[in-house]
């Protein structure tokens, strides 16, 4: 770095503050410094970093699956996020099972990253030591397996309770959660939906709740084909708890002959990106991704630093102990209804 900063004409402190990313530099300085590393040839040594910082400059994102688009999607995002911040990201992909998962939760990835941000999808609170993880850890997503771990993401209820609103603004009845799995994601979005029709006065006999075994298209579409060849009357329209589902209840109305929207109207949530190319383009929540990478590396920040490793090489002042309960609350972010030919219904004749 002595050498960068006398080709360049700063000091060595800026040239640090460079390759970690640091924010607040110029760009015309920012500038400066990058062509004298590349000039000379200059590479980060990680592992002198770790050695002197305390920190890897790693964090480890685990995700079910990374075939769903949502968590590839959510992925991206991260990358992103930590790039700008000068972090790499290290994917892995858990199934969903809940040994995997259970490995996470006891640390199996802090020997290669200094934080953990999970999207779990079994894991249950018994698998979270009494006093917590003993390392940086934020929760993505609805399923959070204890109170006192921070968590990053929608609030689940109000997403699910306005989807249902929109379709009740519709004229719509008869509408089917396509979802329940027994997962804390599929009970709150379940909640969501009871409480809109509660407050709509709909009948609780038309309060139709479909299980699925995935959260998948194939699911989607079976349930639907299943339904549609049922004796029951047809619904006016399907709540699907995500864009895959919903997807796959598409096809299957558009297989048995069934009209979108003017029988069924259809909304999910996810916003996938394949969902504004859908037949009808799919009306759905679409969570502020960006936002919840940001907010949650920063938490993860916050817990690196509250245990005393700042990224700099020197201690923080005044930080407590990496043993002092560092674990930050839970943030809500933003989500909007995006509107498409999926759930708009045609007016009534007058």
């Amino acid at each position: 770095m002595r050498d960068v900063a006398e080709h360049a004409g700063v000091s060595v402190r800026t040239v640090s503050n460079v390759v970690s990313g640091y924010t607040h530099v110029s760009d015309a300085t920012r500038a400066r410094v990058q062509r004298s590393l590349d000039e000379l040839g200059y590479k980060m040594d990680y592992l002198a970093r770790g050695l002197r910082s305390g920190r890897t400059g790693f964090v480890a994102l685990a995700v079910p699956f990374l075939v769903e688009p949502y968590f590839a999607a959510l992925a991206q995002a991260v990358i992103q996020a930590a790039a700008r911040r000068g972090i790499t990201v290290l994917v892995e992909s858990t199934g969903g099972d809940r040994e995997v998962e259970r490995r996470i939760l006891a640390g199996g990835l802090t020997n290669v990253a200094d934080g953990v941000l999970f999207s779990a999808l079994t894991a249950p609170a018994a698998d979270v030591p009494p006093a917590g993880p003993d390392f940086p850890l934020v929760m993505l997503g609805e399923h959070n397996v204890s109170d006192h771990l921070p968590r990053v993401g929608i609030d689940n209820v109000a997403a699910a309770r306005t989807a249902v609103e929109h379709l009740l603004a519709q004229g719509c009845r008869r509408i089917v959660a396509l979802g329940r799995n027994g997962s804390e994601n599929g009970r709150q979005r379940a909640e969501g939906y009871q409480q809109a029709l509660s407050a709509a006065g709909v009948r609780r006999v038309n309060w139709l709740v479909e299980p699925v075994d995935d959260w998948t298209r194939e699911h989607g579409y079976a349930t639907v084909r299943r339904l549609l060849e049922g004796s029951g009357p047809l619904p006016d329209a399907i709540f699907a708890f995500n864009d895959a589902l919903a997807v796959g209840a598409l096809r299957a109305l558009d297989a048995s002959g069934v009209r979108v929207p003017d029988e069924v109207a259809v909304v999910g949530v996810d916003d996938i990106p394949e969902s504004a190319y859908t037949h009808p383009p799919l009306t759905s929540i679409a969570p502020d991704l960006d936002v919840i990478a940001e907010r949650a590396l920063g938490l993860l920040d916050a817990q690196t630093r509250a245990a005393g490793r700042t990224g700099t090489g020197d201690a923080a002042e005044g930080a407590p102990d990496a043993d002092a309960d560092w674990h930050g609350p839970s943030e809500a972010t933003p989500f909007r209804l995006v509107v498409r030919e999926s759930s708009l219904r045609p007016a009534p004749a007058p």
